[in-house]
Parts: structure tokens; C-alpha cells; sequence
């Protein structure tokens, strides 16, 4: 059983405590995950950061949501997948293509099964990828940029998936009804 703790802003460094205040004004809450990671400060904030930087990509809202999902059911983390359930719902990522990814199924838009099969390679594959993987990739209409952003999605949500298996990390109650277990 884990003991990492939920950290508030009252609990750890006051550098530490600026930056959960700063995540509580841009979400409307401390994500559970944030209070976890903030044990080590640097991980809250190198994660928190990729993710600003992630945003900043040519992947459209919906397809970095399909990135961190697919990443997120390849590593089996209950965490992740029900945080980003409500946040691809958010991003407008269609209905039948949340529940396809939630369990693990192809998804109904070619582009974005193409983006999920190839982001689910990255990661079985550690980034050792076959020429067929990235040229169905290309085909698809992606570009070498976006096989790069998709390894920038991985590696963050590498780093949430790996803390939330560790720590046990709670979903957080704003995420409350999207909850997930990885497949038997």
C-alpha cells in the first residue's frame, strides 16, 4: 500500500506551495496528481510545464487528448484515463471515440485511430519504430513534426503514469463518475 501523501500548499516548500496556488487559479482545484507529485517539486513543476508545452503543438485539442488517453491505456493508469475522459469530453473529442479508447477499441475517425495506433507503438516500442508504422503515420496525414509531439505527449504522460502506479494517487472528485480499471 502506498503512503505518499496529497500535498496542499500548507504542506511542502513555499516555492512548491506558489506553484500548486498557481495550478488551483488555472483549473478551478489542485489536481490530486499535482499534490502527489509535489513530494519533489521538480517533477510537479517539469510535468505542469511539458503539458503547458504540449499544448503548444500542431495537434489539435482533440488529438493530443486521443495521444494521452492512448498513452495512458497503454500504461494502464486508472488515474489518467478517468482525468482525461472528462478533459476529452472538454477538448470536444466525439463521444464514441472516448469509449473506443477507454477500452482499448479502434476509434470510429480514421485520422485519430491512426494517431492512437501510432502513439500505442511509441510506447509498447520505447520509440524503436519500423519504417511501416511511421509511413501508415504519414499517410494518415501526419507530419515528422507531429511524430515528435506525439513522443513530447508520451514522455509526459510517462512521467504521470509511472507516479500514479507508485503513489496509488486518488481520482480527484471534479473527475467523479469517469472512473476506469485497466482490462483484466
Amino acid at each position: 500500500m502506498s503512503d505518499f501523501p496529497v500535498n496542499t500548499p500548507d504542506s511542502v516548500t513555499a516555492q512548491a506551495g506558489d506553484f500548486m496556488r498557481d495550478l488551483e487559479k488555472g483549473y478551478g482545484f489542485i489536481p490530486n496528481l499535482a499534490g502527489v507529485m509535489a513530494t519533489a517539486p521538480a517533477l510537479m513543476q517539469g510535468y505542469f510545464k511539458l503539458n503547458e508545452l504540449f499544448e503548444q503543438t500542431s495537434l489539435t485539442g482533440p488529438e493530443r487528448q486521443v495521444v494521452l488517453l492512448a498513452a495512458s491505456y497503454t500504461n494502464a493508469c486508472d488515474y489518467c484515463m478517468g482525468a482525461h475522459t472528462a478533459l476529452a469530453e472538454m477538448a470536444g473529442v466525439p463521444q464514441a471515440s472516448i469509449e473506443a479508447l477507454r477500452a482499448g477499441q479502434p476509434l470510429p475517425d480514421e485520422r485519430l485511430e491512426a494517431l492512437r495506433r501510432f502513439t500505442q507503438a511509441v510506447v509498447y516500442q520505447r520509440g524503436h519504430m519500423p519504417d511501416a508504422d511511421l509511413q501508415a503515420f504519414y499517410e494518415a496525414g501526419f507530419t515528422q513534426q507531429n511524430v515528435l509531439e506525439v513522443v513530447l505527449g508520451v514522455g509526459m504522460k510517462t512521467l504521470s503514469n509511472y507516479t500514479n502506479h507508485i503513489a496509488g494517487t486518488p481520482l480527484d472528485s471534479a473527475f467523479s463518475g469517469k472512473e476506469w480499471n485497466p482490462p483484466a
